[in-house]
Formats: structure tokens, sequence, C-alpha cells
């Protein structure tokens, strides 16, 4: 059986990109597809060969890669893969719509629907300054053709899955398709639960716009009896240590190791964006750690929340300062209303081999639902499969 994985571009490693390293561990023969490749950490594509469109030899393609977002329908649709029995694609952008035959099964990992054409369109304008002016009508005309693409390339998937179920029901709302759902894989593995608990609270994030890193910061400096530590670095570095107060320290970008170490011994971990999912949440769990989250998107999904057996945080239903200042304080006073065990054991539904496993189900069952003998018998190959996957 021939295989094809088509991802949307490869440039830096992030949750997509996790998503493609363990479907590559599942099907290790296949060939892999990208509008771009230039990834320094090969073992991402478990140093196999990657096969670029023609945007990876345009100017400027290395750093400027979503300039050419107009192309990147034209591009994906160029991939010849009609010699292939499998395809799966892993979409955030376009990678979904590739061209496939009848006799060909299409299994789609959606990370979302492409966000800034579909329901986030107005604050993405918003972030870029196009809401007025000719280049704003050239702007919501690009979007307004993608989503037409968008929509229409759905329909040569045979079975689309969802990396949450609130990204499922955006699925629903753009292409009025029923999807499965499976959490992108997390590294649990690598995290080890801590011994001891510091006296500080912990956020690490891309400091981006959405992510939110200065409202949190902005909530400390109304409790400044309460420790904050930030990591990581992004284009609001500047913005975030304008609103510091002497009870939060920026240490910028760290080591993995350094991160962990953190997360291990912070008292709990703040997150404020509204994510389709939201990796590191779950690896503060891993590592004993609770959250205190935006009370949308993913974080409903993977923090359970006080008040329930098993409780590993809270949720905040609003994203300002005074509703996360008042997260903080429930927290502080259920002081024994979390474990580091129950936050252990929440985190590992999310293992990379628990991915695998639920990921090849979905594709085989794919498999003998579509294509030309689609009343095979698979439950052999699923056992197999459950083999390797483990």
């Amino acid at each position: 059986m021939k295989v094809a994985i088509v991802h949307d571009w490869l440039v830096v490693s992030g949750g997509a990109e996790k998503v493609l390293e363990q479907m590559i561990a599942c099907f290790p023969q296949a060939d892999i597809f990208s509008l771009v490749d230039f990834l320094e950490d090969r073992s991402i594509v478990h140093n196999k060969p990657v096969r670029t469109s023609f945007i990876q030899r345009l100017p400027y393609a290395e750093k400027k890669y979503r300039g050419y977002l107009p192309l990147m329908p034209l591009a994906i649709e160029q991939f010849d893969l009609s010699s292939y029995d499998l395809v799966l694609s892993s979409s955030h952008a376009v990678a979904k719509g590739v061209l496939v035959g009848p006799d060909q099964t299409h299994v789609s990992y959606v990370h979302s629907p492409i966000r800034y054409a579909w329901d986030l369109q107005h604050q993405y304008l918003r972030e870029a300054r196009l809401e007025r002016g000719p280049r704003s009508w050239v702007a919501r005309l690009l979007l307004h053709y993608l989503r037409n693409w968008d929509a229409r390339s759905a329909n040569g998937v045979d079975r689309i899955i969802a990396n949450s179920h609130f990204v499922a029901r955006r699925i629903m709302k753009s292409y009025r398709r029923e999807s499965a759902v499976i959490a992108p894989p997390v590294d649990v593995q690598a995290f080890e639960v801590g011994d001891e608990k510091g006296d500080f609270y912990l956020t690490a994030s891309r400091m981006v716009p959405y992510k939110r890193i200065d409202m949190i910061v902005e909530a400390f400096a109304l409790m400044p009896e309460r420790k904050l530590v930030v990591i990581g670095d992004g284009p609001q570095m500047d913005l975030v240590r304008s609103k510091a107060t002497p009870n939060v320290s920026i240490l910028g970008y760290q080591t993995f190791d350094v991160l962990k170490d953190h997360m291990q011994r912070a008292k709990a971990f703040v997150y404020a964006a509204e994510e389709d999912f939201g990796i590191a949440i779950v690896e503060a769990q891993a590592c004993g750690t609770p959250v205190i989250a935006f009370g949308k998107g993913g974080a409903l999904e993977s923090v359970v929340p006080l008040g329930t057996s098993g409780a590993t945080g809270i949720h905040f239903p609003e994203q300002t300062a005074a509703s996360l200042c008042e997260a903080v304080e429930r927290f502080e006073d259920s002081p024994h209303a979390f474990s580091a065990l129950a936050c252990r054991k929440n985190a590992e539904r999310f293992s990379a081999a628990d991915f695998r496993r639920r990921f090849i189900v979905e594709v085989l069952n794919a498999m003998a639902k579509t294509g030309p003998d689609s009343d095979r018998d698979i439950s052999g190959v699923i056992a197999h499969a459950f083999v390797k996957a483990a």
C-alpha cells in the first residue's frame, strides 16, 4: 500500500508538527509532501525527504512564505498523488485541499479550519490594521476566495479528524461535516511530577496578541502579594515588560530543562489564550501542576474543573485581569483541592501512544468504507497496527 502524508508547511516545530511526527510513526513507509520545507530539526520528519511545491523556490520563501497565501490553494493542488492508495493530511491551512480520486482514501487531521478566513476574520483584520481602506478590501476579497475554496476542498476528504470538540464544532459550522476527535499528542513521558512546589505562578508562551500574556501580567500587578514567572519571547515582549511590577519576573526564552523545572515547581500554570487545544496546559499537568485557564476552547476539555472529582484546575470566564484575579483567589482558597497525582493521570490521557492507537483505528475504519474494496475485513490489520502503534 502506498501512503502519502501532506503537511501545510515545515518551518518551525510546533503542535502541528508534533502531530505530523506521530503520523509518520504510524506509517513510516509514507512519502511526505509540504508546500515548503525549511525545517532544521529533521527528527520531526524522521529524517525522510520532503517533496515541496513551487513556493519553495519563490523569492524570500523561507521568511515570507505566509505572504504567498494567495498561491497556496493552487500550489497544494499541483501535488500528483494519483499513485497513492491512502492520503493523510495534517491541515490548519490548505493541506486538506490536495486532489484525490474516487478509489483513494483521504483522511485529514484538521487542527482548525483556516482561522483568519472564517470566524476569526474580523479579529485578524483588526490586529493587522486592515479594517479600512483599499488594502482592507483586497484582504477581504482574498479571505472570501479562501473561504469558498476551503469549503469546497473539504468535499474531497473521506474522514475528518478534529483535534478537539471545540474544533469539531468549528468544522461543522464551516464545512457542515461531522468529525472524529483525537487530541494532539503530548510527550508526557518527557515530564516528571515535581517533588516540591515553590511560591510562584508560571505562564509560558510565545508573546503574540492572542496569548494574552499582557493581560496575565496586568492581573498580577493587581496582586502584589502573588509572584508570577513569565517564560517566553515574541513581538509583545516590550509591551509585557512595560506592564510588569516587582512581583513579576520575566525570564524571556529558556531551554526545555529550565521550562520543565519551573513547571514542576510552580503553584499553578496560568493560561489566558483561547486555544484549539493547548499543549502547554497538558505539559504542566504532566508535571503534577494544576492549571488556571481561560474557560473557552480546548482548555475546557483538558482541565478538570474545581468541584469535579479529580479536579486539575480552575477556569475563569472572561479574558480580563479582574476575572483572572478572582480565579487566583479561588485557587488560594482551595489549597487541598488539587493533587499532583490527579494532574498527572489527566495528562496521560493525551500521550503520544494513545494518539497513535486512536489515529490508526480511524484511518483503517475510513479505508474499510472507501475505495473499490470497501467491504473487506480489516480486523486483522487493525490488530497488527495496534501492536505497531504501541
